[in-house]
């Protein structure tokens, strides 16, 4: 892979962690203030996305080697 298109997998991959910890904060903040479950689970359900993303890109950036 050249170099050039995994730097913009690791990229892809820091803004991905960034927003993953952002709807973590962000959903610790919805259950600190009671909001309804439903709205909490559908944040969750939009983090837990982003982090299945996060581990393609990094799969792709971390090769699978078999020694």
């Amino acid at each position: 892979m050249p170099d050039q298109d995994q730097a913009e997998l690791r990229l892809s991959a820091a803004r991905l962690r960034q927003e993953h910890e952002d709807y973590d904060a962000a959903i610790n903040a919805m259950i600190a203030t009671g909001c309804d479950a439903l709205r909490v689970q559908r944040m969750k359900k939009k983090k837990l996305a982003i982090k299945d993303k996060l581990t393609q890109i990094e799969d792709q950036v971390i090769p699978d080697i078999i020694a």
